[in-house]
């Protein structure tokens, strides 16, 4: 097979589909894109582990496989989205790669260090991103000014902002728009994202380099684990948290994120608490 941008050559596709549970139409269209975002979202979880426990991240599909296909464990958004778009690529979409300034309600412009997808379908694009943890979008946009669309309990929409010439991925909250992040439509590849991504896995300033953060997108909730702190959030603003154990994290990694640690992963978790 010829190589690709994304090596999709590469993927075991039967079993990157069997670990996020989806056996739907495997031709490329709409109803696919939208169902396999679903199913990702759903079935891998946002989680920085790798980082807390002082390990480098690999972005080779290989390592991606293994971690995330064959241990069962999660990403963050460099693993999630270019395993995911090995697979996109695999089944025959035309799919890109974007970079994402957070914002987060803030209009502080901070740099590129997100990474989302851009998919072409008939002559449109859409954007769909499985990698954004907490505030996901749990199916693709179209890349359209303006665009809303319910999702769950959850709404999204787009707009293009003509003074930064950026278009923006906003949450509706109960005070009105929350912007998300910001992406402009330059290509972005492999490469990189490897550079994003040593920034965000090392730098003592990243948000991901000082605590866990593992977050689970739902149609109706959303569940993070930041630190020691377990939180679920409603739709509708409400929010409930618990400070948990050192010693409940690996179970409760299992139970409520779907992350299966090794035994001795799991103990080197738990020990980086209690130090």
């Amino acid at each position: 097979m010829t190589a690709t941008t994304w090596g999709g050559e590469q993927l075991d596709l039967d079993a990157y589909l069997a670990r996020i549970g989806y056996d739907g139409d495997r031709r490329p269209s709409l109803t696919t894109l939208r169902q396999l975002h679903a199913a990702h979202s759903a079935a891998i979880g946002f989680e920085n582990l790798e980082i807390v426990l002082g390990r480098p991240i690999p972005l080779d599909l290989d390592s991606l496989q293994a971690k995330m296909v064959r241990q069962r464990r999660g990403g963050y958004c460099y693993e999630q989205n270019l395993l995911y778009a090995a697979a996109l690529e695999r089944l025959g979409f035309r799919v890109s790669g974007l970079g994402a300034r957070i914002r987060m309600g803030e209009d502080k412009v901070r740099a590129v260090t997100h990474a989302l997808l851009r998919v072409e379908l008939d002559g449109e694009d859409w954007i769909t991103d499985v990698g954004f943890g907490g505030e996901a979008l749990l199916a693709p946009l179209p890349l359209r000014d303006g665009v809303e669309e319910r999702q769950g309990a959850w709404t999204f929409g787009l707009v293009h902002e003509k003074e930064t010439a950026s278009w923006v991925l906003r949450s509706r909250h109960e005070d009105g728009w929350f912007d998300l992040y910001s992406f402009g439509t330059e290509r972005r590849f492999a490469a990189d994202y490897a550079v994003f991504n040593h920034y965000i896995s090392t730098h003592p300033r990243s948000p991901f380099t000082g605590k866990i953060v593992v977050q689970k997108p739902g149609l109706a909730e959303r569940l993070t684990l930041v630190g020691r702190e377990l939180a679920r959030v409603g739709a509708d603003g409400s929010r409930e948290a618990r400070e948990v154990t050192p010693e409940e994290i690996p179970s409760l990694l299992a139970s409520d994120f779907g992350i299966t640690l090794s035994p001795a992963d799991a103990e080197a978790l738990v020990a980086t608490y209690q130090e």
